[in-house]
């Protein structure tokens, strides 16, 4: 069952790689890319978190602190590019 997911996992997380790729290859807006790399940015995270950390069946604290981290993470890409596009 946890090989399952794993592998699951992983397919999920190349198929947002290649998502990533072709958006910054097909979009012609460059913060719709940005943004969009941003958001898949954020459930890779949150993929790596659950599944290949194992916090999956974890005390919520722990989920909840990471998830936390990650979204401040992202939150701040994200104010860097938009001061990056501001400038």
């Amino acid at each position: 069952m946890v090989r399952d997911r794993l592998n699951l996992a992983w397919l999920q997380l190349l198929s947002f790689a290649i998502a990533t790729l072709a958006a910054s290859l097909l979009l012609p807006s460059r913060w719709l890319v940005d943004a969009l790399v941003l958001l898949l940015a954020a459930v890779k995270g949150r993929v790596i978190v659950l599944d290949f950390l194992g916090l999956r069946h974890a005390p919520a604290l722990w989920r909840g602190l990471l998830t936390t981290w990650l979204t401040g993470l992202v939150v701040l890409a994200g104010l860097a590019v938009a001061i990056r596009a501001l400038v």
